[in-house]
């Protein structure tokens, strides 16, 4: 009996064994598929969600190609109708929309345009390029370039003839002479002579030169740049002067003498000169008594008669057919030009008898002084002088005259010093001490004139491109 019970609790326990095992089998069963389901659908999802992602990723990147042909596309324009800021349309206003095409000529986007002109005295053109997809027309990319024609103002010198520069002068910006240089200073950028070599004193010497440096800024020789291409016309800035009512014409006396007081000048007539001895010698004789034997230049202003207060012409432009003397602090931006027409000898001179001030730095303030014939600072200026200007002698050159006992502490000028004949504010004797003029000279490139000179100021004809960003 009990090995029949026994029996028979084995094939109970045996069929219960069966059982579970069947039941964890389909739980297995029924578990893998919903994990397989579950594991495809989110392999699924996950490979159209990155399909997606791709897309936008490609539409994205493709707008910004779009948009990036679109700027390249208006330099080209700009390259061929340099003074056209409205796509060819002859004036209308814009965006202007474009298609862009794939190399079997299907549309598959399009940038759209926006130009802004010039400001008044400048060149910088601002053009923005809005890019899309036709298949993403939402997702866009909008890109921004500033460009402009360089001055010549981008020089802190430029001169058509030999320079020299003494171990007392610093020289922060670029220098460029179609002649030799003797360089004794101290500089932060390129000093470049158009020569191999030239002669100084009798003796053969390099293009640049002499005891200054560094000298790993110096090159020679250099492309020499033709000085009659960039010298400016002055009769456009006498045009402009004639629109504002501010064209002088001869005084009858002197000269004329402006005093820029911020956004006003007050002009003056100079009715009689003072007269200081330069290069030469006290001598003594018998029946004369002593003399001076030697240059005396008549370049500083005796006497003066008001003539009136006036406002900073929009156009920028004044224009003087007299010999003129500037000084003041200048809010604003303006060319002094002085010149008579037909051009002809002897040239109208500039003095500048003061400081020569910008209402304040790296703004909007500009200061032109274009002459015929000299710049020239005279004799009774500050002992510690500051010019912020841009100067150009067509003809001739800028320059202090060598005065007697005229010995000066320093001189300033942040701007831009262009000559065709070159010049100088200081002698120095056979040992290399400054024996008339200032002694310390420093002459600071003024960035702000590279892409916004004074009116009137020679440019280049080939835009640069000054900034590019994505907005």
């Amino acid at each position: 009996m009990f090995a029949h019970l026994h029996t028979m609790l084995s094939k109970k326990n045996k069929q219960s064994t069966s059982k579970h095992r069947g039941s964890i089998l389909m739980f297995v069963l029924v578990f893998g598929a919903v994990a397989s389901m579950m594991i495809i659908s989110g392999v699924a999802s996950y490979a159209i969600f990155e399909n997606k992602a791709s897309n936008r990723k490609h539409n994205r990147d493709l707008a910004f190609q779009i948009a990036e042909a679109g700027i390249n596309y208006y330099r080209w324009h700009l390259a061929h109708s340099p003074t056209d800021y409205w796509d060819g349309t002859g004036g209308e206003p814009g965006p202007y929309q474009h298609d862009y095409e794939d190399k079997n000529g299907t549309v598959i986007g399009y940038y759209s345009l926006e130009i802004d002109e010039p400001l008044a005295g400048s060149s910088v053109v601002i053009v923005r390029s809005t890019g899309w997809t036709t298949a993403e027309p939402q997702t866009k990319r909008e890109l921004q370039v500033r460009l402009g024609f360089a001055a010549l103002t981008d020089y802190t010198f430029l001169s058509n003839a030999n320079m020299n520069f003494s171990f007392t002068t610093e020289v922060h910006g670029t220098t460029h002479s179609n002649g030799g240089i003797r360089f004794d200073g101290t500089t932060d950028s390129w000093v470049k002579s158009a020569k191999e070599t030239y002669k100084y004193q009798n003796q053969t010497h390099n293009g640049v030169w002499g005891g200054g440096g560094p000298k790993s800024f110096w090159q020679y020789p250099v492309p020499e740049i033709d000085f009659f291409s960039v010298t400016a016309d002055l009769s456009d800035i006498r045009d402009l002067a004639d629109q504002s009512g501010t064209h002088y014409t001869a005084s009858g006396k002197e000269g004329w003498h402006i005093v820029f007081t911020g956004a006003t000048y007050k002009l003056y007539k100079v009715t009689s000169r003072d007269c200081y001895y330069g290069e030469g010698k006290w001598l003594y004789k018998k029946w004369k008594g002593w003399y001076w034997s030697g240059n005396t230049y008549c370049y500083d202003i005796g006497n003066e008669q008001l003539v009136g207060t006036y406002s900073i012409p929009t156009t920028g432009a004044i224009f003087v057919e007299d010999d003129v003397w500037i000084e003041g602090t200048v809010d604003g931006r303006v060319s002094v030009g002085v010149g008579k027409f037909p051009v002809q000898e002897p040239y109208k001179k500039a003095y500048i008898n003061n400081n020569l001030l910008y209402a304040e730095k790296s703004s909007d303030d500009v200061v032109g002084i274009l002459a015929q014939g000299d710049v020239v600072i005279p004799h009774d200026v500050p002992n510690d002088m500051e010019i912020n200007a841009a100067m150009l002698s067509q003809f001739s050159k800028l320059y202090h005259p060598y005065y007697y006992n005229g010995l000066k502490d320093s001189l300033t000028i942040f701007g831009s010093q262009i000559s065709y004949q070159g010049g100088g504010w200081k002698y120095v004797n056979g040992w290399g001490n400054v024996v008339s003029g200032f002694v310390d000279t420093y002459h600071i490139y003024d960035g702000n004139l590279k892409y916004y000179p004074p009116p009137g100021f020679p440019v280049g004809t080939v835009y640069d491109l000054i900034s590019w960003e994505e907005l």
